[in-house]
Protein backbone atom coordinates (compact mmCIF):
# COMPACT_ATOMS: atom_id res chain seq x y z
CA UNK A 1 0.00 0.00 0.00
CA UNK A 2 2.71 2.58 1.08
CA UNK A 3 4.59 2.01 -2.27
CA UNK A 4 1.12 1.93 -4.23
CA UNK A 5 0.14 5.33 -3.25
CA UNK A 6 3.69 6.81 -3.75
CA UNK A 7 3.66 6.07 -7.13
CA UNK A 8 0.31 6.94 -7.81
CA UNK A 9 0.45 9.67 -5.61
CA UNK A 10 3.98 10.83 -7.83
CA UNK A 11 1.93 9.93 -11.31
CA UNK A 12 -1.35 11.59 -10.89
CA UNK A 13 -2.07 15.18 -10.55
CA UNK A 14 -4.05 16.13 -7.48
CA UNK A 15 -7.54 17.15 -7.86
CA UNK A 16 -8.25 20.30 -6.69
CA UNK A 17 -11.22 19.43 -4.07
CA UNK A 18 -13.52 21.26 -1.76
CA UNK A 19 -12.10 19.70 1.50
CA UNK A 20 -10.56 21.09 4.67
CA UNK A 21 -6.92 21.69 3.27
CA UNK A 22 -4.82 23.92 6.33
CA UNK A 23 -2.33 26.53 4.55
CA UNK A 24 1.45 24.59 5.10
CA UNK A 25 3.36 27.14 7.84
CA UNK A 26 6.75 27.53 7.70
CA UNK A 27 9.75 26.86 5.91
CA UNK A 28 9.71 23.49 4.47
CA UNK A 29 13.37 21.93 3.82
CA UNK A 30 14.18 19.12 0.75
CA UNK A 31 13.71 16.15 3.29
CA UNK A 32 10.05 17.82 3.97
CA UNK A 33 9.69 17.72 0.12
CA UNK A 34 10.77 14.09 0.11
CA UNK A 35 8.48 13.30 2.82
CA UNK A 36 5.13 15.01 0.99
CA UNK A 37 6.43 13.11 -2.13
CA UNK A 38 6.90 9.66 -0.53
CA UNK A 39 4.16 9.58 1.80
CA UNK A 40 1.75 12.58 1.03
CA UNK A 41 -0.86 10.53 -0.64
CA UNK A 42 -1.96 9.79 3.41
CA UNK A 43 -2.85 12.81 3.95
CA UNK A 44 -5.63 13.49 2.05
CA UNK A 45 -9.18 14.21 2.90
CA UNK A 46 -10.32 13.36 6.22
CA UNK A 47 -6.11 12.77 7.21
CA UNK A 48 -5.62 16.35 7.10
CA UNK A 49 -8.26 16.80 10.37
CA UNK A 50 -6.03 14.04 11.92
CA UNK A 51 -2.63 15.63 11.27
CA UNK A 52 -3.96 19.16 11.77
CA UNK A 53 -5.20 18.02 15.35
CA UNK A 54 -1.81 16.42 16.17
CA UNK A 55 0.13 19.38 15.34
CA UNK A 56 -2.35 22.12 16.99
CA UNK A 57 -5.24 20.74 18.77
CA UNK A 58 -8.16 21.09 18.35
CA UNK A 59 -7.81 24.81 17.26
CA UNK A 60 -11.37 24.76 15.04
CA UNK A 61 -14.60 23.59 15.63
CA UNK A 62 -15.02 21.23 12.84
CA UNK A 63 -12.11 19.27 14.25
CA UNK A 64 -14.29 18.18 17.22
CA UNK A 65 -15.63 15.29 14.88
CA UNK A 66 -12.46 13.65 15.03
CA UNK A 67 -11.63 11.99 18.02
CA UNK A 68 -8.71 12.36 19.91
CA UNK A 69 -7.26 8.89 20.09
CA UNK A 70 -5.21 8.38 17.02
CA UNK A 71 -3.98 12.45 17.28
CA UNK A 72 -2.74 11.71 20.45
CA UNK A 73 -1.15 8.99 19.56
CA UNK A 74 0.11 10.23 16.32
CA UNK A 75 1.74 13.37 18.19
CA UNK A 76 3.35 11.15 21.14
CA UNK A 77 5.14 8.41 18.64
CA UNK A 78 6.26 11.67 16.37
CA UNK A 79 7.75 12.98 19.50
CA UNK A 80 9.29 9.97 20.67
CA UNK A 81 11.16 8.96 17.66
CA UNK A 82 14.52 9.74 16.60
CA UNK A 83 14.73 12.07 13.49
CA UNK A 84 18.61 11.95 12.12
CA UNK A 85 17.22 15.09 9.77
CA UNK A 86 15.25 18.34 10.04
CA UNK A 87 11.80 18.01 9.50
CA UNK A 88 8.34 20.23 10.00
CA UNK A 89 5.93 18.68 11.88
CA UNK A 90 3.71 17.82 9.63
CA UNK A 91 6.19 15.60 7.88
CA UNK A 92 7.23 13.53 10.91
CA UNK A 93 3.38 13.02 11.70
CA UNK A 94 2.93 12.25 8.04
CA UNK A 95 6.24 9.43 8.77
CA UNK A 96 4.62 8.21 12.39
CA UNK A 97 1.36 7.80 10.57
CA UNK A 98 2.79 5.23 8.24
CA UNK A 99 5.13 3.75 10.83
CA UNK A 100 1.97 3.42 13.19
CA UNK A 101 -0.85 2.23 10.58
CA UNK A 102 1.70 -0.35 9.08
CA UNK A 103 1.93 -1.68 13.39
CA UNK A 104 -1.70 -1.40 14.02
CA UNK A 105 -3.04 -2.87 10.54
CA UNK A 106 -0.94 -6.31 11.04
CA UNK A 107 -2.29 -5.96 15.03
CA UNK A 108 -5.65 -5.91 13.90
CA UNK A 109 -5.49 -8.72 11.17
CA UNK A 110 -3.91 -10.71 14.30
CA UNK A 111 -6.43 -10.35 16.47
CA UNK A 112 -9.42 -10.94 14.00
CA UNK A 113 -7.74 -14.00 13.47
CA UNK A 114 -7.63 -15.16 17.25
CA UNK A 115 -11.49 -13.74 17.55
CA UNK A 116 -11.91 -16.20 14.67
CA UNK A 117 -10.42 -19.14 16.02
CA UNK A 118 -12.66 -18.22 18.85
CA UNK A 119 -15.72 -17.72 17.50
CA UNK A 120 -16.09 -20.03 13.86
CA UNK A 121 -13.88 -22.91 15.77
CA UNK A 122 -12.50 -22.98 11.87
CA UNK A 123 -9.02 -22.26 12.20
CA UNK A 124 -8.84 -22.86 8.74
CA UNK A 125 -11.81 -20.06 8.08
CA UNK A 126 -10.56 -17.48 10.86
CA UNK A 127 -7.44 -17.75 8.77
CA UNK A 128 -8.86 -16.84 5.31
CA UNK A 129 -10.71 -13.93 6.66
CA UNK A 130 -7.60 -12.51 8.62
CA UNK A 131 -5.93 -12.87 4.93
CA UNK A 132 -8.99 -11.12 3.69
CA UNK A 133 -8.53 -8.31 6.08
CA UNK A 134 -5.18 -8.03 4.79
CA UNK A 135 -6.19 -6.88 1.30
CA UNK A 136 -9.55 -5.09 2.66
CA UNK A 137 -11.69 -3.06 0.29
CA UNK A 138 -11.20 -0.35 2.82
CA UNK A 139 -7.26 -1.41 2.84
CA UNK A 140 -6.63 2.60 1.83
CA UNK A 141 -7.85 3.86 5.22
CA UNK A 142 -5.93 1.39 7.06
CA UNK A 143 -2.56 3.05 5.75
CA UNK A 144 -4.08 6.62 5.89
CA UNK A 145 -3.40 8.74 8.67
CA UNK A 146 -7.00 7.43 9.75
CA UNK A 147 -8.17 5.97 12.87
CA UNK A 148 -9.51 2.76 10.93
CA UNK A 149 -6.28 0.70 11.80
CA UNK A 150 -6.59 1.87 15.78
CA UNK A 151 -10.13 1.15 16.09
CA UNK A 152 -10.09 -2.40 13.98
CA UNK A 153 -7.54 -3.06 16.24
CA UNK A 154 -8.57 -2.15 19.64
CA UNK A 155 -12.67 -3.51 18.83
CA UNK A 156 -11.63 -6.99 17.50
CA UNK A 157 -8.80 -7.01 20.52
CA UNK A 158 -12.11 -6.53 22.86
CA UNK A 159 -14.57 -8.91 21.18
CA UNK A 160 -11.70 -11.43 21.59
CA UNK A 161 -11.29 -11.25 25.22
CA UNK A 162 -14.96 -10.75 25.47
CA UNK A 163 -15.06 -14.21 24.15
CA UNK A 164 -12.06 -15.76 26.06
CA UNK A 165 -14.42 -14.57 29.47
CA UNK A 166 -12.11 -11.44 30.24
CA UNK A 167 -15.20 -9.13 30.90
CA UNK A 168 -13.36 -6.42 32.19
CA UNK A 169 -10.41 -6.13 29.65
CA UNK A 170 -12.83 -6.01 27.12
CA UNK A 171 -14.73 -2.80 28.47
CA UNK A 172 -11.43 -1.32 28.79
CA UNK A 173 -10.42 -1.91 25.07
CA UNK A 174 -14.00 -0.83 24.02
CA UNK A 175 -13.51 2.44 26.20
CA UNK A 176 -10.42 2.93 24.00
CA UNK A 177 -12.06 2.17 21.15
CA UNK A 178 -15.01 4.84 21.81
CA UNK A 179 -12.00 7.56 22.42
CA UNK A 180 -10.86 6.54 18.36
CA UNK A 181 -14.48 6.63 16.74
CA UNK A 182 -17.53 7.47 17.35
CA UNK A 183 -19.21 4.32 16.57
CA UNK A 184 -17.64 2.37 19.42
CA UNK A 185 -20.02 3.35 21.89
CA UNK A 186 -22.33 0.79 19.89
CA UNK A 187 -19.90 -1.74 20.91
CA UNK A 188 -21.36 -1.45 24.51
CA UNK A 189 -24.00 -3.80 23.25
CA UNK A 190 -21.68 -6.64 23.21
CA UNK A 191 -21.10 -6.29 27.16
CA UNK A 192 -24.91 -6.04 27.34
CA UNK A 193 -25.08 -8.95 25.52
CA UNK A 194 -22.43 -10.98 26.87
CA UNK A 195 -24.17 -10.11 30.85
CA UNK A 196 -27.64 -11.06 29.52
CA UNK A 197 -26.64 -14.60 27.81
CA UNK A 198 -24.93 -15.24 30.81
CA UNK A 199 -27.77 -14.75 32.82
CA UNK A 200 -30.03 -16.60 30.80
CA UNK A 201 -27.52 -19.54 31.08
CA UNK A 202 -28.08 -19.74 34.61
CA UNK A 203 -31.62 -19.82 34.22
CA UNK A 204 -31.52 -22.86 32.42
CA UNK A 205 -28.81 -24.81 34.21
CA UNK A 206 -30.13 -24.02 37.75
CA UNK A 207 -33.08 -24.96 39.45
CA UNK A 208 -37.01 -23.61 39.18
CA UNK A 209 -37.81 -23.73 43.09
CA UNK A 210 -38.37 -21.01 44.92
CA UNK A 211 -35.00 -21.32 47.23
CA UNK A 212 -33.23 -20.74 44.42
CA UNK A 213 -35.20 -17.05 43.58
CA UNK A 214 -33.35 -15.19 45.52
CA UNK A 215 -29.52 -16.54 44.36
CA UNK A 216 -30.91 -15.84 40.83
CA UNK A 217 -31.99 -12.40 41.85
CA UNK A 218 -28.55 -11.60 43.34
CA UNK A 219 -27.13 -13.32 40.77
CA UNK A 220 -28.66 -10.91 38.18
CA UNK A 221 -28.44 -8.06 40.05
CA UNK A 222 -24.68 -8.48 39.99
CA UNK A 223 -24.67 -8.96 36.43
CA UNK A 224 -26.73 -6.09 35.81
CA UNK A 225 -24.82 -3.47 37.64
CA UNK A 226 -21.14 -4.94 36.64
CA UNK A 227 -22.95 -4.44 32.45
CA UNK A 228 -23.77 -0.94 33.94
CA UNK A 229 -20.60 0.22 35.55
CA UNK A 230 -18.66 -1.64 32.00
CA UNK A 231 -21.05 0.51 29.61
CA UNK A 232 -20.23 3.79 31.71
CA UNK A 233 -17.05 3.42 31.39
CA UNK A 234 -17.33 2.71 27.52
CA UNK A 235 -18.94 5.93 26.94
CA UNK A 236 -16.55 7.84 29.56
CA UNK A 237 -14.08 8.97 27.00
CA UNK A 238 -16.58 10.10 24.80
CA UNK A 239 -18.30 12.01 27.22
CA UNK A 240 -15.51 13.62 28.20
CA UNK A 241 -14.61 14.79 25.23
CA UNK A 242 -18.01 16.68 24.15
CA UNK A 243 -16.97 18.11 28.14
CA UNK A 244 -13.29 19.38 26.94
CA UNK A 245 -15.47 20.91 23.54
CA UNK A 246 -17.96 22.40 25.75
CA UNK A 247 -15.12 24.19 27.61
CA UNK A 248 -12.69 25.04 25.02
CA UNK A 249 -15.63 26.57 22.39
CA UNK A 250 -18.70 27.73 24.72
CA UNK A 251 -16.54 29.41 27.49
CA UNK A 252 -15.14 32.61 27.63
CA UNK A 253 -12.38 34.06 25.54
CA UNK A 254 -8.96 32.61 26.41
CA UNK A 255 -6.65 35.14 24.07
CA UNK A 256 -5.71 31.64 22.20
CA UNK A 257 -6.05 33.75 18.95
CA UNK A 258 -2.79 35.64 19.64
CA UNK A 259 -1.20 32.40 18.98
CA UNK A 260 -3.08 30.92 15.77
CA UNK A 261 -1.25 32.29 12.51
CA UNK A 262 -3.17 34.55 10.87
CA UNK A 263 -3.06 32.52 7.60
CA UNK A 264 -5.38 29.77 9.78
CA UNK A 265 -7.36 33.10 11.12
CA UNK A 266 -8.02 34.14 7.18
CA UNK A 267 -8.86 30.57 6.46
CA UNK A 268 -11.19 30.49 9.23
CA UNK A 269 -12.98 33.33 8.22
CA UNK A 270 -13.06 32.55 4.62
CA UNK A 271 -15.02 28.79 5.44
CA UNK A 272 -17.34 30.02 8.44
CA UNK A 273 -14.88 28.10 10.90
CA UNK A 274 -15.58 28.87 14.50
CA UNK A 275 -12.17 29.44 16.21
CA UNK A 276 -11.72 28.24 20.18
CA UNK A 277 -10.43 31.32 22.21
CA UNK A 278 -11.41 33.76 19.89
CA UNK A 279 -14.33 35.40 22.27
CA UNK A 280 -16.75 34.82 19.40
CA UNK A 281 -20.44 34.51 19.98
CA UNK A 282 -21.01 31.34 21.25
CA UNK A 283 -21.42 28.56 18.07
CA UNK A 284 -25.55 27.51 18.60
CA UNK A 285 -25.01 23.81 19.90
CA UNK A 286 -23.78 25.48 23.30
CA UNK A 287 -26.85 26.05 24.11
CA UNK A 288 -28.39 23.27 22.89
CA UNK A 289 -30.24 21.12 26.48
CA UNK A 290 -27.20 18.32 26.04
CA UNK A 291 -24.56 20.31 24.13
CA UNK A 292 -23.26 17.70 21.90
CA UNK A 293 -20.42 19.31 19.23
CA UNK A 294 -19.69 15.50 17.44
CA UNK A 295 -23.61 15.80 16.53
CA UNK A 296 -24.01 19.87 15.73
CA UNK A 297 -20.72 18.94 13.14
CA UNK A 298 -22.25 16.13 11.32
CA UNK A 299 -25.10 18.10 11.03
CA UNK A 300 -24.07 21.26 9.98
CA UNK A 301 -20.92 21.16 8.17
CA UNK A 302 -22.10 17.49 6.48
CA UNK A 303 -25.44 17.49 6.41
CA UNK A 304 -25.64 13.96 8.00
CA UNK A 305 -29.23 12.89 9.01
CA UNK A 306 -31.80 10.23 8.32
CA UNK A 307 -32.75 9.75 4.38
CA UNK A 308 -30.66 13.48 3.62
CA UNK A 309 -28.32 11.43 0.78
CA UNK A 310 -31.65 9.97 -0.54
CA UNK A 311 -31.26 12.46 -3.50
CA UNK A 312 -30.73 11.73 -7.74
CA UNK A 313 -27.36 13.41 -7.86
CA UNK A 314 -26.10 11.17 -5.15
CA UNK A 315 -26.49 7.56 -6.74
CA UNK A 316 -23.17 7.11 -7.96
CA UNK A 317 -22.30 6.63 -4.11
CA UNK A 318 -24.87 4.54 -3.47
CA UNK A 319 -23.60 2.63 -6.29
CA UNK A 320 -20.17 2.46 -4.41
CA UNK A 321 -21.90 0.89 -1.72
CA UNK A 322 -23.52 -1.19 -3.09
CA UNK A 323 -21.06 -4.52 -2.73
CA UNK A 324 -20.28 -4.35 1.00
CA UNK A 325 -24.17 -3.37 1.41
CA UNK A 326 -25.38 -6.52 -0.69
CA UNK A 327 -22.36 -8.95 1.26
CA UNK A 328 -23.84 -7.18 4.15
CA UNK A 329 -27.66 -7.89 3.73
CA UNK A 330 -26.72 -11.69 2.47
CA UNK A 331 -24.82 -12.45 5.09
CA UNK A 332 -27.63 -11.37 7.25
CA UNK A 333 -30.52 -13.05 5.36
CA UNK A 334 -27.83 -16.49 5.15
CA UNK A 335 -27.73 -16.03 8.99
CA UNK A 336 -31.41 -15.84 9.84
CA UNK A 337 -32.61 -18.48 7.53
CA UNK A 338 -30.24 -20.83 8.94
CA UNK A 339 -30.92 -20.50 12.81
CA UNK A 340 -34.33 -18.88 12.72
CA UNK A 341 -35.24 -20.01 16.08
CA UNK A 342 -31.86 -19.30 17.33
CA UNK A 343 -32.45 -15.78 16.24
CA UNK A 344 -36.34 -15.63 17.97
CA UNK A 345 -34.70 -16.41 20.76
CA UNK A 346 -31.61 -13.78 20.74
CA UNK A 347 -29.54 -16.47 20.86
CA UNK A 348 -30.22 -16.94 24.49
CA UNK A 349 -31.80 -19.88 24.82
CA UNK A 350 -29.29 -23.18 24.25
CA UNK A 351 -30.44 -25.47 21.24
CA UNK A 352 -30.43 -29.63 22.31
CA UNK A 353 -26.62 -29.69 20.09
CA UNK A 354 -25.01 -26.90 21.98
CA UNK A 355 -26.05 -28.93 25.87
CA UNK A 356 -24.37 -31.92 23.65
CA UNK A 357 -21.21 -29.82 22.65
CA UNK A 358 -21.93 -30.79 19.25
CA UNK A 359 -23.24 -26.91 18.08
CA UNK A 360 -22.78 -25.69 14.98
CA UNK A 361 -19.41 -24.26 14.00
CA UNK A 362 -17.86 -22.09 11.46
CA UNK A 363 -20.17 -18.84 10.61
CA UNK A 364 -23.46 -20.11 10.61
CA UNK A 365 -22.72 -21.22 13.96
CA UNK A 366 -24.40 -19.86 17.35
CA UNK A 367 -21.61 -17.73 18.57
CA UNK A 368 -22.11 -15.75 15.44
CA UNK A 369 -25.39 -14.32 16.38
CA UNK A 370 -24.41 -11.02 18.07
CA UNK A 371 -21.89 -10.06 15.25
CA UNK A 372 -24.45 -10.51 12.91
CA UNK A 373 -26.81 -8.17 14.66
CA UNK A 374 -23.94 -5.89 15.37
CA UNK A 375 -22.97 -5.65 11.46
CA UNK A 376 -26.53 -5.17 10.44
CA UNK A 377 -27.59 -2.60 13.26
CA UNK A 378 -24.48 -0.87 11.61
CA UNK A 379 -25.10 -1.27 8.00
CA UNK A 380 -29.00 -0.19 8.38
CA UNK A 381 -27.57 3.22 10.48
CA UNK A 382 -25.14 3.53 7.75
CA UNK A 383 -27.17 3.23 4.36
CA UNK A 384 -30.05 5.54 5.54
CA UNK A 385 -27.98 8.24 8.17
CA UNK A 386 -25.18 8.61 6.78
CA UNK A 387 -22.60 9.93 3.61
CA UNK A 388 -23.37 6.47 2.07
CA UNK A 389 -20.04 6.25 0.53
CA UNK A 390 -18.35 5.28 3.77
CA UNK A 391 -20.16 1.90 4.39
CA UNK A 392 -16.95 0.00 2.99
CA UNK A 393 -14.45 2.04 5.67
CA UNK A 394 -17.21 2.03 7.94
CA UNK A 395 -18.31 -1.84 8.46
CA UNK A 396 -14.34 -2.87 7.25
CA UNK A 397 -12.98 -1.35 10.24
CA UNK A 398 -15.65 -2.19 12.42
CA UNK A 399 -17.31 -5.34 12.41
CA UNK A 400 -15.81 -9.05 11.49
CA UNK A 401 -18.77 -10.20 9.60
CA UNK A 402 -17.57 -9.04 6.04
CA UNK A 403 -14.48 -10.61 6.53
CA UNK A 404 -15.98 -14.24 7.87
CA UNK A 405 -19.02 -13.78 5.52
CA UNK A 406 -16.83 -14.02 2.52
CA UNK A 407 -14.53 -16.75 3.79
CA UNK A 408 -17.55 -18.70 4.39
CA UNK A 409 -18.45 -18.43 0.93
CA UNK A 410 -15.55 -19.17 -0.84
CA UNK A 411 -14.98 -21.93 1.60
CA UNK A 412 -18.46 -22.70 0.76
CA UNK A 413 -18.40 -22.72 -2.95
CA UNK A 414 -14.99 -22.42 -4.49
CA UNK A 415 -13.65 -26.07 -5.19
CA UNK A 416 -10.23 -25.01 -5.33
CA UNK A 417 -10.43 -24.81 -1.33
CA UNK A 418 -12.61 -28.14 -0.33
CA UNK A 419 -9.64 -30.44 -0.10
CA UNK A 420 -6.49 -28.78 0.36
CA UNK A 421 -4.64 -32.20 -0.15
CA UNK A 422 -5.41 -32.18 -3.63
CA UNK A 423 -2.87 -30.98 -6.45
CA UNK A 424 -5.04 -31.12 -9.36
CA UNK A 425 -8.13 -28.91 -9.16
CA UNK A 426 -11.24 -30.39 -10.81
CA UNK A 427 -10.41 -28.64 -14.26
CA UNK A 428 -7.73 -31.64 -14.37
CA UNK A 429 -5.06 -28.73 -14.50
CA UNK A 430 -1.76 -28.82 -11.98
CA UNK A 431 -2.58 -26.49 -9.15
CA UNK A 432 -0.55 -23.68 -9.08
CA UNK A 433 0.32 -21.31 -5.60
CA UNK A 434 1.44 -24.83 -3.81
CA UNK A 435 4.93 -25.37 -2.79
CA UNK A 436 6.43 -28.91 -3.52
CA UNK A 437 6.91 -29.69 0.08
CA UNK A 438 2.98 -28.22 0.96
CA UNK A 439 1.43 -30.18 -1.62
CA UNK A 440 -0.05 -33.34 0.49
CA UNK A 441 -0.18 -31.56 3.49
CA UNK A 442 -2.04 -28.26 2.05
CA UNK A 443 -2.30 -26.30 5.34
CA UNK A 444 1.27 -23.75 4.90
CA UNK A 445 0.37 -22.39 1.70
CA UNK A 446 -1.86 -18.84 0.89
CA UNK A 447 -5.55 -19.42 0.28
CA UNK A 448 -5.79 -16.04 -1.40
CA UNK A 449 -2.80 -16.53 -3.44
CA UNK A 450 -4.00 -19.63 -4.78
CA UNK A 451 -7.09 -18.65 -6.30
CA UNK A 452 -5.19 -15.81 -7.71
CA UNK A 453 -2.83 -18.00 -9.63
CA UNK A 454 -5.97 -20.36 -10.19
CA UNK A 455 -7.86 -17.15 -11.51
CA UNK A 456 -9.28 -19.22 -14.74
CA UNK A 457 -10.16 -22.24 -12.88
CA UNK A 458 -12.08 -20.33 -10.23
CA UNK A 459 -15.73 -19.75 -9.50
CA UNK A 460 -17.78 -16.71 -10.82
CA UNK A 461 -18.50 -16.17 -6.89
CA UNK A 462 -15.04 -16.42 -6.04
CA UNK A 463 -13.93 -13.96 -8.88
CA UNK A 464 -16.84 -11.39 -7.53
CA UNK A 465 -15.62 -11.49 -4.25
CA UNK A 466 -11.60 -11.00 -4.71
CA UNK A 467 -12.43 -8.43 -7.40
CA UNK A 468 -14.72 -6.59 -5.02
CA UNK A 469 -11.94 -6.58 -2.27
CA UNK A 470 -8.70 -6.27 -4.89
CA UNK A 471 -10.31 -3.83 -6.80
CA UNK A 472 -11.55 -1.43 -4.02
CA UNK A 473 -7.76 -1.74 -2.52
CA UNK A 474 -6.68 -0.72 -5.55
CA UNK A 475 -8.67 2.15 -6.58
CA UNK A 476 -8.62 3.16 -3.34
CA UNK A 477 -4.76 3.78 -3.37
CA UNK A 478 -5.68 5.63 -6.76
CA UNK A 479 -8.47 7.84 -5.91
CA UNK A 480 -7.96 9.00 -2.27
CA UNK A 481 -3.99 9.70 -2.25
CA UNK A 482 -4.83 12.34 -4.87
CA UNK A 483 -7.98 13.76 -3.69
CA UNK A 484 -10.31 12.14 -5.37
CA UNK A 485 -13.57 10.89 -4.32
CA UNK A 486 -13.57 7.60 -3.01
CA UNK A 487 -15.50 6.16 0.10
Amino acid sequence: SLVFQAVFNLLIPDHAADAFSPPRLGPRGPWDALVERLLGGLGRWDAEHFLFIAERGYLLEHNCAFLPLFPLALRLLAGLLPWPVQLQPRSRLLLAAALLNALLSALAAAALLGLGRAVLRRPGQAFLAALLFSVSPAGIFMAAAYSESAFALLAFSAMWQLEKGRGCLGALLFSLAAGARANGLVNAGFVLYARAKRFALQLQVGSASLRELPLLWKRGLSLASSAALMCAGIFLPFALFQYYAYVRFCGAGTGLAQSVPEPLLQLARDKGYHVAGLGEPKPPWCSQRFPLVYSYIQDAYWNVGFLRYFELRQIPNFLLALPVTLLGSWAAWTYISTNPWHCLTLGLERSKSEERGKARDGFCGPAVFVYVVHSTALLVFGFFCMHVQVLTRFLGSSSPILYWFTAHLLQEHEPLLWSTGTDNPPSGKPLLGKSPSSRGRGNSDNPIVRLLLNWRSITPLSKGILGFFLGYWLLGLILHCNFLPWT
